[in-house]
């Protein structure tokens, strides 16, 4: 389990495609304290860590998980937020992240607000029901806030989020632009009422 509080940007440093993509990142962790089969979330996907280095470790993604996340993710040179496991008596600071990804949305537009920057996301048809204004949502592993949310004509769902400066400086969303597709995952809390609701009718 996760929190959606970025501790630190990985980049990629190799991909190599050996069965699964193996991929070193590197990162400012101190490696000594993570065992190899331990869990980082990487951009919202909670992978294994199955080798390390002095400032670098590697896993493996699978090509189910490729085929589920965002394009371009997973390749040389890109950046990556990171996100070590939770532990029990560690602060609670976004909401429960689960590092599976539900489905990969699209921004459609990025805009100033304040002193924060406003984005706005296409989400898949089938994620709709699932995403609420002042609702929590995942973006590329980052816990945030829905402020508002609509359907479109075209049945997919839009959404915003405000990204406030501390996190524009502390995770890959400070990068932004429309078009670039983010890793979705929806209030686990969601995801559960959803079924119950269902499982009613």
């Amino acid at each position: 389990m996760f929190t959606g509080i970025i501790t630190d940007i990985g980049t990629i440093r190799s991909a190599e495609q050996r069965g699964d993509l193996r991929l070193t990142i590197g990162c400012g962790y101190d490696l000594a304290g993570i065992d190899l089969g331990a869990s980082i979330a990487c951009s919202g996907t909670c992978l294994t860590v199955v080798d390390k280095g002095s400032d670098w470790f590697a896993v493996d993604v699978s090509h189910e998980t490729t085929s589920r996340t965002a394009a371009g993710l997973w390749t040389e040179g890109a950046r990556l937020n990171l996100e070590r496991a939770l532990r029990l008596g560690d602060e609670l600071g976004g909401h429960l992240v689960t590092g599976h990804v539900d489905g990969v949305g699209t921004v459609v537009g990025v805009s100033p607000d304040g002193g924060s920057t406003r984005i706005g996301i296409s989400a898949p048809v089938e994620l709709g029901p699932y995403i609420a204004a002042k609702g929590s949502i995942t973006l590329d592993g980052v816990s945030l806030t829905v402020n508002e949310v609509r359907d479109a004509d075209d049945g997919t769902t839009h959404f915003a989020v405000n990204i406030i400066p501390h996190t524009a400086a502390h995770s890959t969303l400070g990068a932004i632009a429309a078009g670039r597709q983010l890793n979705l995952e929806i209030d686990i809390l969601a995801r559960y009422l959803k079924r119950m609701t269902d499982a009613r009718m």
